[in-house]
């Protein structure tokens, strides 16, 4: 069998399933974040909350399952104890176009969290966020029209983006 083959083969074996979503596993306090970031992001929603009753394997009125939709993508999430906790391996991407909801976005997201560099921050129950500005995309990928090395340059000098440095960036030596 050649790995064209084995290719075709591992495509038409593939599991059937509903949808694949992420699942988020906070310490504690899943229902606050999940409240907070769905009243962040447009399209977005709390679709279920199940609560922990006295005497199970969490405390009383920790969250068991929560199902929620942040801008259209499905989400779940609970409270997992003490021995969770969010590392930068996983991060959302917050898409902004102007810098106007880059800064509300960003100073809302770092309100009793932490700022990190080059438009990363972590919120106040440590999950890792990116706000960046819908045109970085093509900034950092598009030498023909812009400077995506200066573009890179720029950001890396940064903690919240600013959109105009990196717009200005891009234009210069294209």
């Amino acid at each position: 069998m050649t790995q064209a083959d084995t290719r075709t083969t591992a495509v038409a074996n593939k599991v059937k399933v509903q949808n694949v979503r992420p699942s988020l596993t906070f310490k504690e306090g899943t229902e606050e974040a999940v409240n907070f970031y769905v009243s962040l992001f447009p399209n977005s929603k709390v679709v279920s909350l199940l609560r922990a009753t006295a005497g199970g394997p969490l405390p009383e009125g920790s969250v068991l399952h929560a199902s929620f939709v942040l801008d259209g993508q499905e989400y779940t999430a609970f409270d997992g104890g003490p021995s969770f906790s969010f590392t930068e391996a996983f991060s959302f991407v917050a898409t902004c176009e102007t810098q106007d909801e880059i800064d509300e976005v960003w100073a809302r997201l770092t309100d009793g969290g932490e700022e990190g560099p080059c438009g990363w921050l972590k919120d106040r129950w440590g999950v890792s966020w990116q706000v960046v500005p819908t045109a970085l995309g093509q900034m950092m990928s598009d030498p023909k029209s812009g400077n995506p090395a200066k573009v890179m340059e720029a950001l890396l000098k940064m903690r919240k983006l600013d959109l105009a440095t990196l717009e200005q960036a891009y234009r210069s030596g294209a």
